[in-house]
């Protein structure tokens, strides 16, 4: 079973960063684009970012945009997202997922996603 696990999140008051990696259990998710979604309590799951395979092309939610930047480290099967300039509204558990085996192709729709991690908790505090 292909497992993703996120790791990174924690308290932190707004203004400040955090970066969040999501470890993949198959090194063939390299060939897999990735994005990060987010849900804050009371909420939908919402998108974040997103990755294609290679790493050349990246996509951001307007309300992440100029903040937050996703990157992947194909040799170490990871993806991360850097937070920065962190807003209270920016609180909820964050995942990561891989659009399995599809290259070249940024997803913003959950739907499209194969495989998901378990989340890891982010709180901004005012």
């Amino acid at each position: 079973q292909v497992q993703l696990v996120e790791s990174g999140g924690g308290l932190v008051q707004a203004g400040n960063s955090l970066r969040l990696s999501c470890a993949a259990s198959e090194r063939t998710l390299s060939s897999s684009g990735m994005g990060w979604f987010r849900q804050a309590p009371g909420k939908e799951r919402e998108f974040v970012a997103a990755i294609t395979s290679s790493g050349r092309s990246t996509f951001y939610s307007d309300s992440v945009k100029g903040r937050f930047t996703i990157s992947r480290d194909n040799a170490k099967n990871t993806v991360y997202l850097q937070m920065n300039d962190l807003k209270p509204e920016d609180t909820g558990v964050y995942m990561c997922a891989a659009d399995w085996g599809r290259r070249g192709v940024l997803q913003t729709n959950k739907g499209e996603y194969d495989y998901w991690g378990q989340g890891t908790q982010v709180t901004v505090s005012s």
